[in-house]
């Protein structure tokens, strides 16, 4: 009789045996702790969630777009970034880091939890061991609480913002967007929820399911379409409609609107913390701040370089680490509070222009960015 589970077992084994192994051994990464089955497993989600994107996500923008465009051409970078990360960082990361990092909390003892966590859910309340759906279940609640807050943190720490503003950046959001973004950004996230899910006793398995059903949700929500899940179920999932208004540009008379919707799935927690917008019509995305949104005049490489650079000259300033929506100082890069600003120099700019509108002289260098930025 036909089984999914043995199929995708199968398919692991095989992939781990004539692929992945035979690979790590010619790179001399063998000796490394971790199954290659781990990462055999990580390339087998990726092709999935790519031809997930690609043969569903992808085909809505074209029939039910929330933003026509005259082409996708700034949507590329986004698709070629998209492969390269689920394809090659994601897995090596997993097999590379992850692994050897839960040795520290004890390697893998299946008499208290796949990582040998003492805090793991399952030890806590063995309960969990019979009821692998709800545990699961819980884990996502746990993971995605946990993500709500370290979005809200990417956006009120300057150095932060410095890496995620990369994310922000694309004037066109579309399916391929959600894993755009600086690599530094990328290690800090996963090491934090890669953390919180060896804590909890997620095995390898299932942090991989974890981590597709998210990106898959997210991959989704910023998806290039007008659909929502309507006024009841909008008020617990994030669809297309909601995370757009979390991309959208600043609007220079409601300069905190745009300060929104930060869940990854689950939209009750910015129900319940009070930074949920409904109600808006759609709006454009991207950065007004001109040194942002240079983003989009670079390739793959210039983006991590441009972004690097934002964050290499905040992160190690006071200012860096004052919490507060910034801008950057287009000679300096370092971080000017948004509230030092005049918003609506640039209202008149269409994302990309990189002129600064000046409406004087500046008496000093703190000055300057009032009138050459906006965010």
């Amino acid at each position: 009789m036909f089984s999914l589970p043995e199929l995708w077992s199968h398919l692991v084994d095989w992939l781990s045996s004539y692929a992945v192994a035979p690979a790590l051994a010619l790179l001399h990464l063998g000796k490394l702790s971790g199954d290659p089955r781990d990462i055999a497993a990580s390339l087998l989600i990726a092709v999935l969630q790519i031809c997930i994107i690609g043969f569903l996500f992808r085909p809505l923008e074209t029939f039910f777009p929330a933003e026509k465009w005259a082409d996708r051409k700034l949507t590329l970078v986004d698709r070629n970034y998209t492969v390269m990360m689920l394809v090659g960082i994601f897995p090596l990361f997993t097999y590379l880091i992850l692994m050897p990092f839960s040795n520290l909390l004890g390697g893998a003892d299946t008499s208290t939890s796949s990582t040998g966590s003492p805090l793991a859910l399952t030890t806590l309340m063995p309960w969990f061991n019979g009821h692998p759906y709800v545990l699961f279940g819980v884990y996502y609640v746990v993971y995605d609480f946990v993500y709500y807050w370290m979005h809200r943190t990417q956006h009120a720490l300057p150095w932060w913002w410095a890496l995620h503003s990369m994310h922000h950046s694309t004037r066109q959001m579309s399916c391929w967007t959600n894993d755009r973004g600086n690599l530094i950004d990328g290690f800090i996230q996963s090491m934090i929820l890669a953390v919180v899910g060896l804590v909890m006793g997620v095995d390898p398995d299932e942090f991989a399911w974890l981590m597709l059903l998210g990106e898959l949700v997210q991959n989704f929500s910023h998806t290039n379409t007008r659909f929502g899940f309507g006024r009841v179920f909008e008020r617990l999932l994030v669809d297309p409609k909601f995370h757009r208004l979390h991309h959208m540009l600043v609007d220079a008379e409601r300069p905190k609107l745009h300060n929104c919707n930060f869940g990854q799935v689950l939209s009750i927690w910015d129900v319940i913390f009070g930074t949920a917008l409904y109600g808006e019509p759609p709006r454009p995305t991207g950065v007004g701040d001109p040194v942002v949104d240079a983003d989009n005049n670079y390739g793959l490489l210039g983006l991590h370089w441009h972004s690097t650079r934002r964050f290499l000259c905040t992160v190690f300033r006071r200012e860096g680490w004052r919490p507060g929506e910034v801008a950057f100082d287009p000679v300096t890069l370092r971080p000017v509070p948004v509230d030092q600003l005049d918003l609506h120099a640039l209202a008149h700019h269409l994302p990309g222009s990189v002129a600064a509108a000046t409406t004087g002289t500046a008496a000093n260098d703190d000055a300057v960015t009032a009138e050459s930025m906006t965010v």
